[in-house]
This record gives C-alpha cells, sequence and structure tokens, in this order.
C-alpha cells in the first residue's frame, strides 16, 4: 500500500479507508468509478474509488506514470482554492501491480453545477452565473491550468454574500503551462452549451483578456460543434441516440 495524507488528522481514515468506504451508504456516483461520503469523526469527506485498471494499465500505472488518484491529489495541491479541498491518495497493490486507488477530499456544500444552469433557460440569476463562470475560468486559465474534462457535472456551484463560489471536481486530467488565446476559448467545448450560452461565456471572457470578441465566439462554437460531432458520431457507431 502506498498513501499520502495532507493532515495527520485524517492518518486513521486514510489507513483504514477500504472499511470506511464499504461502511458508508451515501453515494454519490456508482459506475465505473465509485463516489461516497463518508462520516470521518462528524466531518463528511469526499471518497472517490477508481475502478481497477486492466492489466496494461496497471502495469503502467504501476510504473511509468501516477495512478489516477495520486494525480487527484496532486494536481489539487496545485489548484489550491479551485477545489475542494484535498485530504490524500491511497493505492493498494497486487502481485506488484495497481489494483485499487483512492483519493479523498472535504466535502464541498454546493447548491447546484453548471449544468443545471445550462439546461434551465429560466434558471434565475442565468447570465450572472454563466459571466461569473468565465471569470473563474479566466482565472484558472491566468495561473496555466487547463481542465481537461471541463464538462457540467464537473464545475460545483455555491451561494455566497459575495456571489457565486465555484469548484472543480474530477481533477486527474490537468494539463498545466501556457496556453493561447484559443486553447482558453476551446476549454469550454465540453460544456455542451448552445450556442447562444457560448455567446455569453465567450463575450465575457474576451472583455477579461481584451481580446476581439468576434474571434473567440468563433473558436467556441466551432470547438463545440466539433466536440459535439465526435461525441454523437461514437454514439451513432454504438446504436445510441444523439443528443444535440
Amino acid at each position: 500500500m502506498k498513501r499520502e495524507v495532507l493532515d495527520s488528522h485524517y492518518i486513521k481514515l486514510v489507513a483504514n479507508i477500504e472499511e470506511y468506504f464499504d461502511q458508508s451508504s451515501e453515494i454519490l456516483w456508482d459506475r465505473r468509478n465509485k463516489i461516497r461520503i463518508i462520516d470521518f469523526m462528524g466531518e463528511k469527506i469526499v471518497a472517490k474509488a477508481f475502478k481497477i485498471p486492466h492489466i496494461i494499465n496497471r502495469v503502467a500505472y504501476s510504473y511509468f506514470r501516477d495512478s489516477k488518484a495520486k494525480r487527484s491529489y496532486e494536481n489539487s495541491l496545485m489548484l489550491d482554492d479551485f477545489v475542494p479541498k484535498p485530504i490524500g491518495y491511497v493505492e493498494f497493490y497486487k502481485f506488484g501491480l495497481l489494483h485499487k486507488s483512492y483519493f479523498l477530499s472535504t466535502y464541498y456544500p454546493y447548491d447546484f453545477t453548471i449544468r443545471e444552469v445550462l439546461l434551465d433557460k429560466s434558471f434565475e440569476d442565468r447570465e450572472k452565473i454563466l459571466q461569473e463562470f468565465a471569470y473563474f475560468t479566466y482565472r484558472l486559465h491566468e495561473m496555466g491550468a487547463e481542465h481537461l474534462d471541463y464538462s457540467p457535472g464537473n464545475i460545483l456551484i455555491k451561494y455566497t454574500d459575495k456571489g457565486y463560489e465555484f469548484k472543480v471536481i474530477d481533477v486527474n486530467r490537468m494539463r498545466f503551462g501556457r496556453m493561447s488565446l484559443q486553447q482558453r476559448v476551446e476549454n469550454f467545448s465540453k460544456l455542451w452549451a448552445d450556442e447562444k450560452d457560448l455567446l455569453t461565456i465567450a463575450n465575457a471572457y474576451a472583455a477579461l483578456t481584451g481580446a476581439d470578441s468576434n474571434t473567440l465566439e468563433k473558436w467556441a462554437i466551432e470547438a463545440s460543434q466539433k466536440h459535439k460531432a465526435k461525441v454523437n458520431m461514437k454514439k451513432r457507431l454504438k446504436g445510441k441516440e444523439v443528443v444535440d
């Protein structure tokens, strides 16, 4: 077993994560990966159990690259206040290869995700939320961070006295470094937003950068259309219903 914990207060939790995870009945996600809320000494902790990788990735994660759990933890440390507070990660090995892995963070009491805002055209403060989301993303990009799965369910939003607070989750796939303006705008492509919402976001982003809004609008729409076409093509090949 390999593990790392940010605060010694959580050593017992991390050391016994399998037991705590199995005993939790509060399930947030239960598909390929599993996410549950653990009550640890009166505090809500989010634990993500990653799917046991196939043999090729077990070898890769054991010898050539970091596991998703470790990347989630280390990326969270780099992202600071853009994410829920990280606690640690744990890796379990079998026959010398990675078997199970967990990433733990504090629970973030969000009110909704960006998905609800994009789907509900009558959502209260809708345009303001999209504009503040553009600013949040701009700050993320300014620190050289690109979330490679910047999809609606990974963007959490909370009401505060000062406005809306945003956090990103599922950060094992990040890219750090300098980004071109086009790369920045294309980062919105996985939102599956309609054209009007993309224009709102792109215009707000343009105002922050001083760039030409028409150019950013064009890049945002083209990237979104390309992503939708790619996803729908895969669905057609699998005989699934496509989504506009």
